[in-house]
């Protein structure tokens, strides 16, 4: 901020007060300055300081993003969260020598941000690395989550195609398979019909013909799902292809699954396009199953999509998202926050998901810490999918959201959880074999990385102690 310029946003804090369902008193704690200091502020009768500020954009970093949309004030949130965090080690300066830093070294502060995101993302795929060394090659599957997460879940281009394609058709949640149907007739000339035939195909399409068939037998969301997928790829064929070129793979098995994602990314943006779905999500507090209705998408769809409101200047919470099945195996992944899948490898018994498989349309909450420290609000819900016929049993998998716990207030699941509570966390860690938890009594292998020594006179709850 320039010198000598004072910045009064007292109705602004006034309504992060109210969206965080804080009284005065609260609020004022959270800051760390008396009700009547904060009354001043909100009635503009005094200015924010250096520390108000750094406390306003740690208490809620997704809103300050938008408080002042300066280049100038963009660039001091962005500085101040990449000093502040917690992977650094060391405490952050104070707010009021590190705006004087950001002011006179412009230059600077630009270029600390810039190589702090360039530690996260080594960070990320040194974690990949060590995940490949335990587990072998990496397939394609891999390769295409790796890099839907170097994007941050978040593909512009799609993403702003299928906004005003669902704005032009007039998708609203109710009506959308009719809506569908018809754009497919109208823009690409393709018949759609619904098939009971063959149980084991979701949607095919004959180019030859244009015609498009899907199962019958499908609940509506998945059916509108369906039908946005295949409208996607003839809206968006070229961009998809100039993606997948870009991504510069050279092999076919993997770019063709990275364009079957992209179409995935792209129905699920058509169905619930940003701006409502992150207006309707901030209004819901992310509460998934009213959120899903509104759509007319499933609980499933909404949750994947919550893991890709990573618009630049418009974020949502960032979530992570996976489906996990009766044996354990992590099927689908993404994620928006610190928590990488490759690093997690959704083996630790202690995470809710895996109780959540054998308890159906049931949401669990878990208050969740990492070993470096970090915690998520987790939950998760079993589902079942229908088969179809009485010869193929059913597929059972469980479906995991989560964030860190710096936006529970923005998250109606983290109500009535101990958030500050040092004891309350269960301490979950990345799979067993990169987990450093010494005294963990659940592993089912021992880390890699350490020793380990067995004493044949002292048997504990494993065969063996972690040095």
């Amino acid at each position: 901020m320039p010198r000598g310029t004072r910045l009064f946003v007292g109705q602004k804090v006034r309504q992060l007060r109210r969206y965080a369902r804080m009284d005065q008193a609260a609020m004022a704690r959270l800051l760390g300055i008396s009700i009547s200091y904060l009354s001043q502020l909100e009635n503009d009768d005094r200015p924010l300081t250096a520390k108000v500020k750094a406390a306003l954009a740690g208490a809620f970093p997704l809103d300050w993003s938008g408080f002042d949309e300066r280049p100038e004030e963009q660039l001091l949130g962005a500085f101040n969260w990449a000093l502040a965090n917690p992977g650094l080690g060391s405490p952050p300066p104070d707010p009021e020598r590190a705006e004087r830093l950001h002011l006179h070294y412009p230059d600077f502060a630009a270029r600390y941000v810039e190589l702090h995101h360039a530690l996260r993302q080594t960070q990320d795929r040194l974690a990949m690395v060590e995940e490949a060394a335990a587990d072998g090659a990496r397939a394609p599957w891999d390769l295409v989550r790796d890099w839907f997460h170097e994007t941050d879940n978040y593909v512009h281009a799609l993403d702003i195609a299928a906004e005003d394609l669902s704005r032009q058709l007039g998708l609203e949640g109710m009506g959308n398979e009719a809506r569908l149907i018809d754009a497919l007739s109208r823009r690409h000339d393709c018949r759609t019909r619904f098939s009971a035939r063959d149980a084991g195909t979701l949607r095919a399409y004959d180019a030859a013909t244009r015609e498009l068939t899907v199962r019958a037998a499908l609940p509506p969301p998945s059916r509108a799902f369906q039908l946005a997928n295949q409208l996607m790829q003839l809206e968006l064929d070229a961009q998809m292809a100039e993606i997948t070129e870009e991504a510069g793979f050279g092999d076919p098995t993997t770019e063709q699954l990275l364009l079957l994602s992209l179409a995935n990314y792209a129905a699920g943006a058509l169905l619930m396009p940003y701006g409502a779905f992150r207006q309707a999500a901030r209004d819901l507090r992310h509460d998934v199953e009213p959120l899903a209705t509104r759509f007319g998408v499933s609980f499933e769809q909404a949750c994947h999509r919550l893991a890709t409101l990573q618009r630049p200047g418009l974020r949502g919470v960032p979530f992570f998202f996976c489906r996990v099945d009766m044996a354990g195996n992590i099927i689908k992944r993404h994620s928006a926050t610190r928590l990488h899948f490759a690093q997690f490898g959704g083996a630790c018994p202690l995470w809710n998901v895996h109780e959540a498989v054998a308890i159906p349309d049931r949401i669990l909450v878990q208050l969740a810490e990492m070993p470096e420290g970090t915690r998520y609000v987790i939950i998760a819900r079993g589902l079942v999918k229908p088969s179809g016929g009485y010869g193929r049993a059913p597929r059972r998998y469980a479906l995991a959201l989560g964030c860190e716990v710096e936006h529970a207030s923005h998250v109606i699941y983290a109500d009535g959880l101990r958030l500050t509570d040092e004891a309350a966390p269960t301490p979950i860690g990345p799979s067993c074999r990169l987990c450093p938890r010494e005294t963990c009594g659940h592993r089912a292998f021992p880390p890699l990385d350490r020793p380990i020594r067995i004493d044949p006179a002292r048997r504990g709850i494993l065969p063996y102690s972690v040095g």
